[in-house]
């Protein structure tokens, strides 16, 4: 089914205009309509454009009545012009239909959106690192995206890690219903504690994920999180994937796991692991803020939001 997909850039510069390209050919080659944003490719020191230039393409997006409004990709540069972004023409965008999707720096966007105005956005690939890679685009991802534009995007099932904290529940079964999903990139989310746009979940299902922080660091804002109140509202924290960190010989045992099993101890809601979704080729789309149900059978774990 034909969409229309407008490409605009509110946060780091395009760098790989090959994957960019590919990433277009790729889309209209599945028979979209794709729109570019005068200012897609602008640059200005490590954005894409200086903070005028995008919010202005924000706003473009929104007002371009298209089916979706797509990151070219993430980086750097939201959180600083959130302040600007004209939040009730977004949620009037979503309402008559628009889907925001992205990922990484997207999630200050999401959450302002959230915390603003309460209407949903899309966590999922932008251009370049999700259909611009060079061969095909991963199956999955793909999937989850077609399925989104002709509303047949229901939920997202995946099975958590053989840990032994998985392992000792194998027969335990949870079912949460009617929570909030929210959450996106650990790193950006927690830039915006303290902030008008952090939204104050309760009976929340957190999603986190994140690229190039070790551990410790994951621990440290994980702390953040915790020490702020923000676990403790919580029905569930879904871990996704944290990819691309490197660990060295001082951390003696120090690793991912331990900062679940840590975190575990913390709180007194279930933590849920390898939900398929961050910097990874395979990855779900998720909607933020959206109303759904949780359940989990063993190591087998499904998020369902029925069809938005």
């Amino acid at each position: 089914m034909k969409k229309h997909i407008y490409i605009y850039s509110p946060s780091g510069a395009v760098r790989d205009k090959a994957a960019f390209k590919r990433g277009i050919a790729r889309l209209q080659a599945l028979g979209h309509e794709v729109e570019v944003d005068q200012d897609a490719l602008t640059g200005y020191q490590r954005f894409a454009g200086d903070d005028a230039i995008r919010l202005a393409a924000i706003h473009r997006a929104a007002a371009s009545k298209a089916d979706v409004a797509l990151i070219s990709r993430g980086g750097y540069g939201l959180t600083r012009i959130l302040p600007g972004i004209h939040y009730k023409k977004v949620a009037k965008a979503v309402e008559q239909g628009m889907r925001f999707i992205g990922i990484s720096d997207f999630t200050a966007f999401q959450n302002a959106v959230l915390a603003q105005t309460g209407a949903v956005t899309w966590a999922g690939p932008a251009l370049c690192e999700g259909f611009g890679v060079s061969g095909e685009p991963d199956d999955i991802m793909e999937a989850c995206f077609d399925d989104l534009l002709v509303g047949q995007g229901e939920g997202a099932g995946w099975r958590q890690r053989r840990e032994p904290e998985t392992i000792a529940s194998a027969s335990a079964t949870l079912e949460l219903n009617h929570c909030t999903l929210w959450g996106g990139n650990l790193t950006v989310l927690t830039s915006l504690l303290g902030t008008p746009y952090f939204p104050e979940i309760k009976r929340g299902i957190l999603f986190l994920e994140d690229v190039g922080e070790h551990p410790y660091r994951i621990e440290r804002m994980l702390t953040q999180l915790l020490h702020s109140g923000v676990l403790a509202r919580q029905k569930a924290v879904v871990f996704g994937q944290f990819t691309e960190f490197k660990l060295v010989s001082h951390d003696r045992g120090f690793k991912l796991s331990g900062v679940m099993d840590w975190l575990r101890q913390q709180i007194r809601v279930p933590v849920l692991t390898n939900l398929p979704y961050g910097h990874i080729a395979t990855k779900v789309l998720l909607p933020v803020g959206a109303k759904v149900d949780l359940t989990v059978d063993g190591r087998d774990a499904l998020i369902f939001w029925g069809n938005l």
